[in-house]
This record gives structure tokens, C-alpha cells and sequence, in this order.
């Protein structure tokens, strides 16, 4: 029987472990968790009717991996889409909140005229933009920062009111920071092929409206009784693999015949014929260092941004007026710590009893002041200023949630692809050890699922089964 340990019990560790059960049913699994709990940054809280998300509240439905393990699990009648009674985001620039403009491919604005009196854009911004089909394709030579590269087609103010607060939504990240090729290589890739971006975004359009669409779920999914559900549910289906929670690895290294030894906080080492690390990079780092000196060195180099959420409850009472939208984000030269703000009982249906509102704030930016080295009654007055300056509500919230993610989001900095090839071609000398998580390609819940998927049929062809 071969002896297989997974690291990390987040939904990448959860999903390898799940997919190796089906693959290799014969197999001895072992799942380690440094916390008593599973599932990493998914983390739902239900208490007296509301539904609390720690982290991610839903995820992309094109990416195939999400939608698909849930369709497995017999979640699929429990997926659903935002609340089209509200369909409304807003960017608070200028001192206001603004209505994002209609038009918008991803985080593209495509239709100009929607932006014809539109108060993020001054007319000289909505001049610059219209320049950008006859703008030349920049030789392809490379890699450019996100920021670079949106400015350099559209024009500052549309990075800066636009893309960059939508951007933020996703990584927490600096754009100036950011790799292109590593976060939206499609963009790049259109300009090269149509000369332009507006009109390879453009022809995109076309295309897609000539076709019938396949997918069945609308682009943004959550389950009805929170992410939370997802772990819970696949847990549940591990009944072939051992789940060790709230104990520690301290370190890996190789054993006789091409094994590993997994060392713990506590309790004797164990053995392992195949192993799959899915921690944070820097984690990962560490227990490479006696495996793979080099290769815990390009681990330690990808860097994270700290972040936490406060989710608050007001009684719609209390409220000006009860809120109408999925929310809003801000852009980083309004120079404040919040990130962005949620109407989660707005957005997702049953996420609050009927007289209540549930609101939640997200702090800390990647390349400015770590947030979580404040107290948690300064990150609630923090983030309930934010609440009175922008929406009126100097109501006292009835209930509150706080949330502290330290090093929780990986940066996927210039450099980042050529990282990743050098970590490759390190793990080709480490046939049975493999790596997954949200350091590599994507930070979503779908890309982990599809990594931790991966990263067990690594185990399987490595077998030879």
C-alpha cells in the first residue's frame, strides 16, 4: 500500500486528498493541519440567522473546477447567483459613490458612449481611452506591471478609477507591483493579436454573441449556506484519509529508498512515498529547506499581503436607508486602508433575517501599513468611519464578525512567471513530491481545487497507476 501525506488542510490539500481516493482507493492518505480547523481562508460563521463569510463569499463559475467538484459533492442544487434585484457596483472616488459603468469586459470598460458624461472619467480621460485603437502594440519583449500596461493602452485615469479598485477585489495587490503575464495574460495576448485591446475585446463580443452559451451557472456562484458548506461536504467524503488537525510540521527530508520523512511538532515522524505540500509559499519554504535548498529559496521570494474583514449587522431601522447593490471598491489613490465594502444581505439571498442588514468591510493593501498590527477595536472603528463617511451610518451595528488573515494573499510580482518556471524545473528532479496552492496560478477557489486535482494525478502518474 502506498503511503501518501498531503500538508495543508485548505481547500487545495482537502481537494488533492478527495481526487487521490478516487484515483488510487488503495492508497494510505494522510492529511496534516497546523489548525484544529479545515479549510483554510474558506471560513463561514451562522449565528442567529446570518450567514457570515471569513473570506471569499463565492467564485467564477467558467472556471470549470469550482462548479465541477461541487457538481460531485451533490452541491449543485445548493449553487446560486448574486440577487439580480440589486445588480448594482459603485466605486467610491471623488467623495461619492459612483455606478461602475455598463460596458465593462472583466475589468475593461469596451463601450465608450456608457462613458460619454461619466464622472469617473474627465473628458481628457475619456479622449485618452478613445486614442487607444490607433495606439501601436508594444513590441512583444516580456513582461510589464498591470498598472504599466493599462496605462500604457488606456490612459491613467481608467487604471485609476477602474481597473485598479476592481483589480484590488481580487489580489489586494499594487498593480505597479503585479505581473501581467502572471494575472491577465489575455490582455496582453489580445494586443498583440488585433493590435489594440478595445478592439480584440471588441471581437471578442462578437464572437460570444453568436454563440450559445454552455454554461448553465451564472458568473458568480456561492452556496446557500456559505463557502463554508464546501469543506464541510468534502470532509465529509474523506473516509479514506487519515485527518491529523492542530499539529505541526516542522520539517521534511528524504528517507531510504527515495521516500520522505515528515517530521512533527508532536508525535512520532512519519513515512512517505509520495507527498503533496499545498501551505503558503513561505511555509512551503521552510519545510524545503533540507529537500531543496534552491527551490526554497524561489518560495520564499513570492510575497503576501495581510487583509482582514469586519462583518457587522444593522437593523434596517437603524439604517438612512437599506442598501441596494453588491457594493462598492476603492480605488488606492483615495489613500485610505479599505479596500472595499460588501452589502452581503443585498448580494446573496438569506444572508440575514428580513429586518437586518449585513455589511462587510475589507481592510489592508499590499505595499502600504500591515492593518492587523492594529487592535481589533481599532479595525472596527476603522472600518465602521468608513461606513459613516461614505454610506450615513452612524448607527451602533447589533452584532459584529472580525476576521485577521495574516500573509493570506499571495503577490504574483514581475518575475512571477519566470519564478514559477525555475520552481518546475527544480520539482523534475522530485518526481514524487508535488506542490499546489495559490502561490503558482491563481488565487481563486477554482484554480486551488484544480491545483490540489493536479497535484494528486501527479501522485497517480508517479505510481504508475
Amino acid at each position: 500500500m502506498k503511503q501518501v501525506i498531503i500538508i495543508g488542510g485548505g481547500i487545495t490539500g482537502l481537494a488533492a486528498a478527495y481526487r487521490l481516493q478516487h484515483l488510487a482507493p488503495a492508497s494510505d492518505i494522510t492529511l496534516i493541519e497546523r489548525d484544529e480547523r479545515l479549510g483554510g481562508k474558506i471560513l463561514t460563521e451562522q449565528s442567529e440567522g446570518f450567514v457570515v463569510e471569513g473570506a471569499p463569499d463565492s467564485f467564477l463559475s467558467r472556471k470549470p473546477r469550482g462548479v465541477g467538484l461541487c457538481e460531485e459533492l451533490g452541491l449543485a442544487a445548493q449553487l446560486q447567483g448574486r440577487d439580480p434585484r440589486h445588480s448594482k457596483t459603485f466605486v467610491r472616488r471623488y467623495g461619492a459613490l459612483h455606478p461602475l459603468p455598463s460596458g465593462l469586459t472583466g475589468m475593461i470598460p469596451t463601450n465608450l458612449a456608457a462613458l460619454e458624461h461619466h464622472p469617473l472619467l474627465s473628458p481628457a480621460g475619456r479622449a485618452r481611452l478613445a486614442q487607444e485603437v490607433d495606439l501601436p502594440a508594444a513590441p512583444a519583449n516580456g513582461d510589464e506591471t498591470l498598472a504599466s500596461f493599462v496605462t500604457r493602452r488606456l490612459g491613467r485615469e481608467v487604471y485609476e478609477n477602474l481597473v485598479e479598485p476592481l483589480m484590488s477585489g481580487i489580489y489586494a495587490g499594487d498593480g505597479a507591483q503585479l505581473s501581467l503575464a502572471a494575472t491577465f495574460p489575455q490582455l496582453r495576448q489580445l494586443e498583440l493579436k488585433h493590435g489594440s485591446l478595445l478592439k480584440g475585446l471588441q471581437a471578442g463580443q462578437r464572437e460570444a454573441s453568436g454563440q450559445v452559451a454552455d454554461n448553465q451557472y451564472p458568473p458568480f456562484v456561492a452556496l446557500r449556506g456559505g463557502m463554508g458548506t464546501l469543506v464541510t461536504r468534502l470532509v465529509a467524503q474523506l473516509r479514506q484519509t487519515k485527518i491529523l488537525t492542530g499539529v505541526g510540521v516542522v520539517g521534511v527530508n528524504h528517507a531510504a529508498d527515495n521516500r520522505y520523512t515528515v517530521h512533527l511538532e508532536q508525535g512520532p515522524a512519519l513515512q512517505a512515498d509520495a507527498l503533496i505540500i499545498t501551505t503558503p509559499a513561505f511555509v512551503t519554504a521552510h519545510l524545503l529547506t533540507d529537500i531543496d535548498p534552491r527551490l526554497a529559496e524561489l518560495h520564499t521570494a513570492i510575497p503576501y499581503a495581510s487583509s482582514a474583514t469586519i462583518s457587522f449587522a444593522f437593523a434596517l431601522a437603524d439604517l438612512p436607508e437599506a442598501p441596494d447593490g453588491y457594493g462598492y471598491v476603492i480605488p488606492g489613490v483615495e489613500d485610505t486602508d479599505v479596500l472595499a465594502c460588501t452589502w452581503s444581505s443585498s448580494k446573496w439571498a438569506d444572508r440575514a433575517p428580513a429586518d437586518y442588514a449585513l455589511v462587510r468591510v475589507y481592510l489592508g493593501r499590499f505595499g502600504r501599513r500591515n492593518v492587523l498590527a492594529d487592535s481589533d477595536d481599532d479595525l472596527v472603528a476603522l472600518a465602521l468611519n468608513e461606513l459613516k463617511t461614505t454610506l450615513g451610518y452612524t448607527a451602533t451595528p447589533r452584532q459584529q464578525w472580525i476576521f485577521r488573515w495574516p500573509r493570506s494573499m499571495p503577490q504574483y510580482t514581475l518575475g512571477h512567471v519566470e519564478r514559477l518556471q525555475q520552481i518546475e524545473a527544480k520539482l523534475s528532479e522530485h518526481p514524487n513530491f508535488l506542490l499546489a496552492g495559490a502561490a503558482y496560478r491563481g488565487v481563486g477557489i477554482p484554480d486551488c481545487i484544480q491545483g490540489g486535482e493536479e497535484a494528486a494525478r501527479g501522485v497517480i502518474n508517479y505510481f504508475g497507476m
